[in-house]
């Protein structure tokens, strides 16, 4: 019997490993799991997989930190399969092992042509007190709209959430985008703050703020109930739970004028707007729920979070990422074609 290689598919959607394992069980011998606690298991058995292909946006375990363990744990090599387009996730994902093939093949003094960043810049209204909510890698580029914004005369809140303690990066470009950060990370034992306004939990994005209105964390520096803007970028469901938490956890401090957005990612950072609508959003109505006409996220990434249709989100990513993985596995093809495939490995 042929003695097959092994490839491990980890990814939430069932539908993006359905086609990842129709395309490659041909040739190899195909076993998947559905998240972190499930990957780790197959990798520490004994018969693991040879190759890994790991999702960055995931439930739970998320992929970046997922693929950290695994190379501190374990020899499998780890490609990274993932949707998101921002400039510091992929210099994050190749940090930590994740494919470079096209770049592999560019040589010392080759122009590079790069294109971005576009789309319409967040506002930074002069003076107001604002609200910075982050998740995981979101937090890579909210310090720059931060430093905006305090570079305006706005007071800045932010709290930045992360699911493991070795995720955080921009430390000290963080600190210089706010007037005081709640640090929230689920992993024990949560992180020490560097300077004394700032505050830390061991929890999700909406307790950390919950505990700090309430007093929980210490002294208070900007109080919720001065917030006139809230920003927010992260994943669609932390987005979402913000979203929720507006109209129920945080509502009694909350102006009820106040201004919320959310910054919804397109699949590239790309120069064809409004042509291609691998990113088109849909809209609904905040009062009536109704369907509203879409709107192209490359165009404007900055949304009014009552407006988005965070289901439709989530299924236009996992769209995004079957396209994303279908290609990874064009160039694959095409390398090996030009007889570049040992170059890239």
């Amino acid at each position: 019997m042929e003695n097959k290689q092994k490839i491990l598919v980890v990814d939430d959607e069932r539908f993006n490993i359905n086609v990842l394992v129709d395309l490659l069980k041909p040739d190899y011998k195909m076993m998947a799991a559905i998240n972190g606690e499930q990957a780790l298991k197959a990798a520490r058995s004994a018969n693991p997989p040879d190759l890994i292909l790991l999702d960055i946006m995931m439930p739970g375990e998320d992929g970046l930190s997922l693929c950290r363990y695994l190379q501190e744990t374990t020899a499998i090599p780890v490609i990274l399969l993932t949707a998101v387009a921002d400039e510091m996730d992929r210099v994050i994902g190749l940090e930590m092992g994740g494919s470079s093939d096209l770049m592999a093949q560019l040589q010392p003094g080759e122009p590079v042509i790069l294109m971005g960043p576009t789309g319409t810049p967040t506002e930074t209204e002069p003076g107001e007190t604002v609200l910075l909510i982050g998740g995981g890698l979101g937090n890579a580029v909210l310090f720059s709209i931060g430093k905006a914004m305090r570079d305006a005369g706005s007071r800045v809140l932010y709290a930045a959430g992360y699911k493991a303690m070795a995720d955080r990066y921009k430390v000290p470009e963080i600190e210089a985008a706010a007037d005081t950060i709640i640090w929230a990370c689920d992993e024990e034992p949560g992180f020490t703050p560097g300077r004394d306004q700032d505050h830390t939990i061991v929890g999700n994005i909406v307790e950390a703020i919950v505990a700090y209105q309430e007093g929980r964390l210490g002294e208070k520096t900007i109080d919720l109930t001065e917030v006139d803007r809230i920003v927010v970028i992260g994943s669609d469901r932390m987005m979402a739970a913000v979203k929720a938490a507006r109209f129920n956890a945080l509502a009694p401090w909350l102006k009820t004028e106040h201004i919320a957005i959310g910054s919804i990612n397109s699949p590239m950072q790309c120069m064809m707007k409004e042509i291609c609508a691998q990113c088109l959003q849909p809209q609904v109505d905040p009062e009536t729920g109704e369907r509203r006409p879409p709107v192209f996220s490359c165009f404007n990434q900055d949304q009014r979070l009552d407006c988005v249709d965070f289901k439709g989100l989530n299924d236009r990513l996992a769209q995004n990422g079957v396209h994303e993985k279908l290609t990874r596995h064009w160039i694959d093809r095409t390398l090996q074609d030009l007889s570049l495939r040992d170059a890239a490995e």
